[in-house]
């Protein structure tokens, strides 16, 4: 085991010690009671003496302090045998001057002695030779020593029951030492799976990170030109086939988000905030998003909360809202006709908000009711195929009511429709705490007119799109292609906002935000990430270099404006001030 075995033993027999030293008082004191005379006394004193050497001798070994070298190695070695040697000299003692008991206590002492070490040092080799020759000397030589001397059968009976014991010990050691080393090769095994399993867990995470990139960047062209083709003169035809596009583009970039979270819920990196949110407007919000489009299909739509519930709660309104998304969403999608009741409660025992979503849809049996929360899972492979999806919205959505602190659980029977049951445990905030801020309402009353905005972007289409969706504002667009070109601008003229990618040629986004809070006329203009990696790393790397937003590409044009609106509308810093939270 080398000098790791040592430093092991070192460490148990500092532990030890008072044990030792409590037994020795004991065998001591026995011997005294069986034939009192100076000599138990003088061998406890040795094994005092003896115990202070071990102490100092093992101490560098126990400590961890330096390096072990072989001299050091060759002392504990010595001074094992030497403290065994002591310890067992008792039993001579004991064997002939203990009376009828004597021999007995003796042969008991030392077959104790005998167990301890072989235990103990077992996986190191010379302390294991060094401790169990002076026991074994004492053990087998002291019964040998009077069939000689005196040709007593009770001692030939005595030698025996040693032989014996030293056999069935060394067959415990060797299956001990067995044991001990396959423990050692499964550890070793483990940590070994755990590294490979590490690894395989950070290429996927790192092949999502970059699929998200590359599906994210033409998805942005995609929806964003759909987007600007839509604010065009269209016939009801053309008019069709924009929704088409921007449909498709909404259930592509659906997949992928859920995807990237399934993946950070199944590596346990799934982070939940915790703030406030006002239940009635969130619902009002998710209301008034889902009723047209029940209400398109002839579907009924309301919305009860009960007069308990709270004003204001403190949980993580995204993902609440991310739950109840996907649970109309697949109200509306199985349901043809009839109606979509969502009903609100509160459990004040428990401090749990309740929102049951029913339908009037096609149901689901009852045998595949728990399997419609496992991850790819659909009631039947017909539910795929005419409805689409992948089955990872309720999966991901019972991961984070269970995040949550509560769950998601469902009930059914065909042809009548589904309730979905979601409880998450909350903290209720107070009346007077239940307004919430709406910092961005003030920030789309905010015009764009005249302000001047350099965007980075490595790819020219994102920087045509960036055009068309912001020259219509009336803002002045400064356009390059890296991070490189980016210090450069902004070290010539100041900006009201930067909007700046993150992975490009030359010089990255961060590195150029960097150098740009460095120092230069826009020490303290406002850096707004867009970009196509969308992941919670980013997002931190982002942060820690002192944006002002974090927005990801397919771009959300209405969010894009009202950001860059709060963004110009902010009071700047000091020069110094910006460069001190950017160091």
């Amino acid at each position: 085991m080398g000098t790791s075995g040592y430093a092991a033993v070192a460490t148990a027999r500092g532990r030890e010690l008072p044990t030792r030293l409590g037994l020795a008082l004991f065998i001591g004191g026995a011997a005294m009671v069986m034939s009192p005379s100076i000599w138990p006394v003088i061998w406890f004193a040795a094994m005092l003496a003896g115990q202070a050497l071990d102490w100092i001798a093992f101490r560098s070994m126990r400590l961890g302090a330096g390096e072990s070298t072989r001299a050091r190695r060759v002392l504990c070695v010595g001074v094992a045998a030497l403290n065994t040697a002591i310890y067992s000299s008792i039993s001579v003692y004991l064997w002939f001057r203990g009376g009828e008991f004597g021999p007995l206590f003796a042969m008991i002492q030392v077959a104790g002695g005998l167990l301890h070490v072989s235990l103990h040092m077992h996986h190191v080799r010379p302390l294991l030779i060094a401790s169990v020759i002076p026991h074994a000397t004492y053990f087998l030589g002291l019964p040998l020593l009077t069939i000689v001397t005196t040709r007593d059968p009770a001692a030939v009976a005595i030698l025996i029951a040693a032989l014996l014991y030293v056999a069935h010990l060394v067959v415990a050691v060797r299956q001990s030492m067995r044991t001990a080393g396959d423990m050692r090769a499964a550890k070793i095994e483990a940590l070994m799976q755990r590294d490979r399993a590490k690894q395989a867990s950070d290429a996927k995470s790192e092949f999502l990170a970059v699929i998200s990139h590359e599906i994210r960047t033409p998805l942005n062209a995609v929806i964003s030109a759909a987007n600007l083709l839509r604010r065009t003169r269209l016939d009801s035809q053309q008019r069709e086939h924009v929704s088409m596009l921007l449909d498709g583009g909404d259930m592509l970039l659906g997949l992928l988000n859920d995807v990237l979270d399934f993946s950070k819920i199944e590596a346990g990196k799934m982070r939940l905030e915790s703030t406030e949110m006002n239940v009635r407007n969130k619902l009002a919000a998710l209301r008034r998003l889902w009723e047209p489009k029940a209400t398109s299909r002839g579907i009924r739509f309301s919305v009860v909360v009960d007069e308990a519930v709270p004003d204001a709660i403190r949980t993580d309104p995204l993902r609440f809202q991310q739950i109840l998304f996907n649970l109309l969403s697949n109200a509306v999608k199985f349901t043809r006709d009839g109606a979509i009741r969502v009903n609100v409660g509160w459990d004040d025992a428990t401090s749990s908000l309740t929102a049951e979503v029913h339908d009037t849809g096609c149901g689901i049996a009852t045998d595949q009711i728990d399997s419609i929360f496992d991850s790819f899972e659909q009631a039947s492979a017909g539910d795929t195929r005419r409805y689409g999806g992948t089955g990872l919205g309720l999966a991901i959505s019972r991961r984070l009511a269970q995040a949550m602190g509560g769950d998601l659980t469902a009930t059914s029977a065909p042809g009548e429709g589904s309730t979905f049951t979601l409880t998450v445990r909350v903290e209720a905030v107070g009346p007077a705490d239940a307004i919430e801020p709406a910092p961005v309402a003030r920030a789309a009353t905010v015009s764009l007119q005249g302000r001047s905005i350099l965007a980075v972007d490595d790819h020219e289409v994102n920087r045509r799109i960036l055009a068309l969706l912001l020259e219509p504002h009336g803002c002045r667009l400064t356009l390059v292609e890296n991070g490189a070109e980016a210090v450069k601008a902004a070290g010539v003229e100041p900006f009201d906002a930067i909007l700046m990618d993150m992975q490009m040629p030359v010089m990255d986004g961060l590195e150029a935000t960097r150098r740009i809070r460095a120092g230069g006329p826009n020490v303290a203009t406002p850096v707004i990430a867009l970009t196509a990696n969308a992941m919670d790393v980013h997002k931190a790397a982002w942060d820690a270099a002192g944006v002002h937003a974090f927005l990801t590409k397919p771009i959300d044009a209405p969010l894009l404006a009202r950001t860059l609106g709060e963004a110009c509308a902010e009071p700047r810093q000091t020069a110094k001030t910006a460069a001190e939270v950017a160091a």
